[in-house]
């Protein structure tokens, strides 16, 4: 190898390190946030199964016991079903992180039993995390 042909090589690796290092400080604090979308309308009725009131406070015991906190909003969700008949429904949103699918998934369990669900929409969405404390 001649002597441009080794500037070249190293170089290049220097190039590759720089990059490396840029993409490992990019991936700190990468996390998955989870989006659970619990209904509370009764799956075999359609009517409501609590409150607005009851199925957020019924929904904020569930989530502390499992997870410690939580993040919840009020939603209004609906759809059609395949014969034209249109459903509404108070829906629980929930944002959750620092956690696992599994942990999710038994979280989902809960609710479709408490709330007499069919399925729980669960969005997995892959998000930088950071607790700021300001600038002191």
């Amino acid at each position: 190898m001649n002597r441009k042909t080794t500037v070249i090589v190293i170089a290049c690796i220097a190039v590759l390190l720089c990059i490396s290092a840029v993409s490992c400080a990019n991936t700190q604090n990468l996390d998955t946030q989870y989006v659970l979308y619990v209904g509370t309308n009764d799956k075999d009725t359609n009517q409501p199964v609590f409150t607005p009131n009851e199925a957020m406070e019924k929904a904020k015991g569930i989530l502390i016991n499992r997870f410690g906190g939580y993040t919840i909003q009020e939603a209004q969700g609906g759809w059609i079903d395949d014969n034209g008949t249109i459903y509404q429904e108070f829906t629980v949103v929930i944002h959750l992180s620092d956690t696992t699918a599994d942990e999710v998934h038994a979280v989902c369990d809960e609710f479709i039993r408490e709330f007499n669900q069919s399925t729980i929409l669960v969005q997995e969405n892959r998000t930088k995390t950071e607790y700021y404390s300001g600038n002191n």
